[in-house]
Parts: C-alpha cells; structure tokens; sequence
C-alpha cells in the first residue's frame, strides 16, 4: 500500500519534471512538480477521454501526465501573460 503511493508520487514528480522541461518553465522544486504531475494527470485523463482514448500502462499513463502537464503550465502562462498587461 504505501509502496504503491511512494511510486505514484515519484511518478506524477517525473511527469511534472519533464513537462517543465519540455514547456521550458522554471524549475520550481520537487513538491511543485508533484503536484503539477498530479494536476496534469487529472487534465490529461480528461483531455484524451474527450477524444476517446485511454492509458493503459504505466507508461501510457506518464505520457498522459506530460501532456496534460504540458497543458496545465500553458495555460498558466497564457493567463499570467494576460494578467501582467492589465
């Protein structure tokens, strides 16, 4: 049971790890890119049941933290863009 948690938290960090990268955001420390994997892996799951597909595996599942990652710090970044011109 707690292995368990221990794995999804280190995955949902590498998720937020690689979509700061990817997106080439600031690095902001581990809590914030667990909790930006985990953030992405509600969006990301949302995101591509909207289109009709599903993760799988492990792997797939990473994949679709990324995305959905990748898309939660784009949006942050069009919001704090539209907020600095006011």
């Amino acid at each position: 049971m707690i292995f368990s948690w221990i794995i999804k938290i280190a995955l949902w960090a590498l998720a937020g790890f690689a979509a700061s990268k990817i997106m080439k955001g600031r690095p902001d420390g581990l809590l914030s890119n667990i909790l930006l994997g985990l953030v992405g892996g509600v969006v990301g799951n949302l995101l591509f049941s909207l289109i009709g597909l599903d993760s799988i595996n492990g792997v797939g599942n990473i994949i679709v933290s990324v995305i959905g990652a990748c898309a939660v710090l784009f949006c942050v970044k069009k919001c704090s863009r539209n907020n600095s011109d006011k």
